[in-house]
C-alpha cells in the first residue's frame, strides 16, 4: 500500500467517506429497512431499540448509500462518537452519521480501532461545532490525519484488541442468556402461574422505597473520589450494568451528613424515577443516590431478584402514575402506593434459589468486563503509537 509507513489521512485510505441522507425516506411501520442514525451506533453494531422508522427496499433503492462489509459507521451530529462496524444489515442511513469504507489493501478493524483512539477523539473534541448541539463536517473526518504503519503490523494490532472485544462480546452474550432465564422463570412463576389466592399489597409490602439527595454542590468538601457511593440516573445512563458500586463522583461524611441522603445496602434495587423515569440496577455494595431515584430496599423474605423484575415488568404502570406539567415524575408516595402481588414463600424461595447463582455469575463477568475494557482502552494508545512490540504476535 503506497501509504503504509507515513502520515495519512481517512480521506487518503478511504473508497468512500459520507454521510447518509439529509431528506428522509417515505417511511412504513412494516418496512423492512431500518433507518439508523447517530444512536443506533453502539458498542460497535447497529442496535435497533425499537422506536426507530422503517422504509422499503424501493426506498433503499431510490435512497440508500453504498455500504459494505469493509464500511465503518461513526455518529457526527448530536451524539458524537458513536462508532460501529456495517455487517449487511438492511438500513437506510440518516444524516446523523457518516460512513467510511476502507481501501481494500488497508486493515478495516485497524481503522475501527484508530478512530477510537485518544488522538482521534482528542481531535473531534477540538475540531466539534455547536453550542447545543455538536457537529462534526465530513471535511473534518476526511482531514484526519494518523501514522499508517505496514499492513502487517495493522493486522496484529488489531489482532490483539479483537481478542479483547471478542471475549467482552462473549461475556455480554452469556449474561444475555442468563437475564433471559431469569425473566422467564419469572414470566411462568408469577404472571402465568400465579396464584389467585396471592395477596394484593402495594410496593411497600416487597421492601423500604427511599429516595435520596444531593449535598450543596458549593461546597466541594462534600464530594471525593474515594467515599460513599453516590449514584445519578446519569450513572445509570452511562453504565448499562445490571449492577452497580460507584458513579462518577463519591460523597464525602461530611456530605451525607449534611444533606437527608441514605446510605442503602447492597441488594437494593436502584430506580430512577425522574429525567427518565425506569433506569434500574441493583446495588453491589453500599449505596447513596440523588433525588433522581425512588429505590426499594428488598424485605429478607422477598429478595432482590423478585423486586428487580417486578419494577422490569411494571414500569409502563410506574410510568403511567407519574405526574408533573414540565417533566414527569414519580413521587415517593406514589411509588409507594405502586400495586404489587405478594407470592407466597415457597414460590419466592424457588425463584431466588434460581437466581442467587444466576446474579452472582452476571455480576463476576461485569466485573471482568470492566477490567477487559480497562486493559483495552489503555493499550490502544500505546498500540497506535508503536509503543507496543507487536513482531511477535501471530495474527
Amino acid at each position: 500500500m503506497k501509504y503504509e509507513n507515513q502520515m495519512v489521512s481517512l480521506l487518503q485510505i478511504s473508497d468512500a467517506l459520507s454521510d447518509g441522507l439529509h431528506k428522509a425516506p417515505k417511511f412504513y411501520p412494516d418496512g423492512e429497512y431500518l433507518f439508523v442514525n447517530a444512536t443506533n451506533l453502539e458498542n460497535g453494531r447497529i442496535v435497533e431499540k425499537g422506536k426507530e422508522k422503517r422504509t422499503t427496499y424501493e426506498e433503499f433503492r431510490k435512497y440508500g448509500v453504498p455500504l459494505t462489509k469493509r464500511t465503518i459507521l461513526y455518529s457526527i451530529d448530536g451524539t458524537i462518537g458513536n462508532i460501529a462496524r456495517y455487517r449487511g444489515e438492511k438500513c437506510v442511513l440518516g444524516k446523523g452519521a457518516c460512513f467510511i469504507t476502507v481501501c481494500a489493501d488497508v486493515d478495516v478493524d485497524y481503522i475501527y480501532y484508530q478512530l477510537q483512539s485518544p488522538h482521534f477523539k482528542n481531535y473531534i473534541d477540538l475540531m466539534s461545532t455547536g453550542s447545543t448541539i455538536k457537529h462534526i463536517s465530513l471535511k473534518t473526518m476526511r482531514n484526519y490525519t494518523f501514522y499508517l504503519p505496514k499492513l502487517d503490523l495493522q493486522r496484529k494490532i488489531s489482532h490483539i484488541l479483537s481478542l479483547l472485544d471478542s471475549k467482552i462480546e462473549l461475556n455480554q452474550k452469556i449474561n444475555l442468556n442468563l437475564e433471559q432465564q431469569a425473566q422467564s422463570l419469572f414470566q411462568e412463576l408469577f404472571i402465568d402461574n400465579a396464584c389467585p389466592e396471592w395477596q394484593t399489597g402495594t410496593i411497600c409490602d416487597l421492601g423500604t422505597v427511599i429516595g435520596g439527595s444531593t449535598p450543596s454542590k458549593a461546597k466541594s468538601e462534600y464530594y471525593t473520589d474515594h467515599g460513599i457511593a453516590w449514584i445519578t440516573p446519569k450513572d445509570l445512563s452511562v453504565n448499562k450494568s445490571k449492577f452497580i458500586t460507584h458513579g462518577e463522583t463519591d460523597i464525602t461524611e461530611l456530605g451525607l451528613k449534611n444533606s437527608s441522603a441514605t446510605i442503602m445496602p447492597e441488594g437494593t434495587v436502584l430506580f430512577s424515577s425522574r429525567a427518565p423515569i425506569g433506569y434500574i440496577a441493583i446495588a453491589a455494595g453500599e449505596v447513596t443516590t440523588n433525588q433522581g431515584f425512588k429505590s426499594v430496599v428488598p424485605k429478607q423474605e422477598i429478595g432482590t431478584a423478585y423486586v428487580y423484575y417486578f419494577l422490569k415488568n411494571n414500569l409502563s404502570i410506574i410510568e403511567g402514575m407519574a405526574s408533573g406539567s414540565t417533566f414527569k415524575e414519580v413521587s415517593g408516595g406514589t411509588m409507594k402506593s405502586v400495586p404489587a402481588v405478594i407470592p407466597d414463600a415457597k414460590t419466592l424461595a424457588e425463584f431466588n434459589a434460581f437466581c442467587i447463582p444466576v446474579f452472582t455469575q452476571q455480576q463476576l463477568l461485569e466485573e471482568q468486563n470492566r477490567s477487559l475494557i480497562a486493559l483495552r482502552d489503555s493499550m490502544l494508545p500505546e498500540l497506535m503509537a508503536g509503543k507496543i512490540d507487536v513482531s511477535t504476535v501471530q495474527a
